[in-house]
């Protein structure tokens, strides 16, 4: 099977244009990271997104003059002060986990509060951002999920391990997309336990009769 390659080129414009929900730019933003088959292309959107900048016609700004005020009154920030803002300081860096997710999920994977959903299945929800809910999803090695679907759509991108389903396969740095037209199986490589951050719109829907019979536990 051949990965949506249309929807993952919309998604890689919105990334240029800006215009993606906070939580889709970070997970594009580490796909890129991650993964150099897309690079050039968003490069290249970037560049036109410049030139249609260049060839704008001038706006002037309103207020300009307490802008430019309340920019240098303000105290600069130094590089610790950053650093302790986003709780990085002496932290280190957790080679899974991209510099783009770092301001949701945090400096590790180590230190996530999983909660488990079915055995063999735990989850870490960071809640509602910008109309989408981000999420961690780690699956065993091996294990299998429930058969499901959408009610919106799900953006997955793999950190560690990788998995398949019905529309191929996944590996560290790819993202997969569903949507309320499929219904999955996702199963998880043998030899290491499969780490995804996910970007959901609407719910998942469970599909399966073991999943039916588990969904009630699963809010």
């Amino acid at each position: 099977m051949e990965k949506n390659v249309t929807g993952l080129d919309e998604l890689l414009a919105g990334f240029a244009a800006g215009t993606l929900a906070e939580p889709a730019q970070a997970l594009v933003g580490a796909h890129l990271e991650l993964s150099d088959d897309n690079r050039d292309y968003v490069a290249s959107l970037e560049a036109l997104a410049g030139l249609g900048i260049e060839e704008a016609q001038p706006v002037a700004l309103s207020d300009r003059d307490d802008a430019l005020a309340a920019i240098f009154a303000s105290e600069p920030i130094s590089v610790d002060t950053a650093s302790a803002a986003t709780g990085n300081v002496n932290e280190s860096r957790d080679p899974r986990l991209p510099e783009s997710l770092r301001r949701i999920v945090g400096s590790s994977l180590d230190g996530v509060a999983w909660k488990t959903l079915l055995p063999g299945v735990k989850e870490c929800k960071f809640g509602e951002i910008d109309g989408c809910v981000a999420s961690l999803l780690w699956v065993r090695a091996g294990r299998a999920m429930p058969s499901h679907t959408h009610e919106g759509t799900e953006l997955t991108l793999v950190l560690q391990g990788g998995f398949k389903d019905s529309d191929g396969h996944f590996e560290r740095g790819d993202i997969a997309f569903a949507d309320q037209e499929v219904d999955h199986k996702p199963i998880a490589d043998e030899g290491e336990d499969c780490i995804c951050f996910a970007v959901t719109e609407g719910s998942l829907r469970l599909t399966g009769p073991v999943g039916r019979f588990f969904a009630p536990f699963m809010r």
